[in-house]
């Protein structure tokens, strides 16, 4: 008998799970050259707010050392050392293309030594236990297959009294507002996509995959099935993004 393939989500369209790292990483191998200007457009430049109050709560420490996964091109790490200089982020994404971007940016504002980069997966990180101080994940755990095991694995290589926090799109409490930014979402992105980047197929499937993630408590459901404590939530710009925080005790 044939082995039956377990399905899973690329935005819409319901695929094999073996597959979705794959064309995860087309996408972002896609628009990684563009994705931090594309970032300012589709948000009107708001993703930059939501990142402030990511390092407000998180409030960085002399000396931690951070593992910013999907980190991409470095935004969030970048945040991190400027508010604790003496501070040290491993940048940890899947795609290549997107380390290299920001690795000259890097370079451009003279933070290469407090930085390293390592291309992998989420779900099976190249580290020991104990191992960092502060994990984040920000717009990246949507776009991994099985979203639990990387929150098991955030367990894992945090040390004890080591922080969790993750930045995602989610979902608007008020229905009618929620339509109208679907609406935005689903008809303006891609095509800013395909004007920008060249690329709206990319577009459309990000836009698909935050209307597919868990909602606020569902999520932070999922952080406590992790094991992590003291698991609250924030939501930035009325529940257009949340913040979820926990700590391993």
């Amino acid at each position: 008998m044939a082995k039956q393939n377990n399905k899973t989500h690329f935005g819409f369209k319901e695929i094999d799970e073996k597959d979705k790292a794959g064309m995860v990483r087309g996408v972002f191998s896609s628009v990684a050259s563009k994705y931090d200007i594309m970032n300012d457009v589709m948000s009107f430049g708001i993703h930059r707010l939501w990142k402030d109050a990511m390092m407000d709560w998180l409030s960085p420490h002399t000396n931690q050392k951070l593992l910013d996964v999907a980190g991409g091109t470095g935004d969030i790490s970048f945040r991190f050392i400027k508010r604790a200089p003496s501070a040290h982020a491993t940048v940890f994404d899947m795609t290549q293309g997107m380390l290299d971007t920001g690795k000259k940016r890097a370079e451009a504002e003279d933070m290469s030594n407090h930085l390293n980069w390592v291309c992998g997966d989420a779900m099976s990180l190249p580290f020991a236990d104990n191992s960092f101080d502060v994990y984040t994940i920000s717009f990246g755990i949507r776009n991994v297959t099985r979203p639990q095991e990387a929150l098991n694995e955030a367990y894992r290589v945090l040390k004890p009294g080591g922080r969790l926090m993750v930045l995602e799109f989610s979902q608007i409490p008020n229905p009618a507002m929620q339509w109208a930014y679907d609406q935005y979402s689903l008809n303006v992105i891609p095509p800013m996509g395909k004007l920008i980047a060249n690329d709206a197929d990319s577009y459309q499937y990000l836009v698909e995959s935050i209307r597919k993630f868990p909602d606020q408590d569902t999520f932070l459901a999922m952080i406590q099935n992790a094991g992590f404590s003291n698991v609250k939530y924030r939501n930035l710009s009325m529940g257009i993004a949340c913040l979820h925080s926990g700590w391993r005790i």
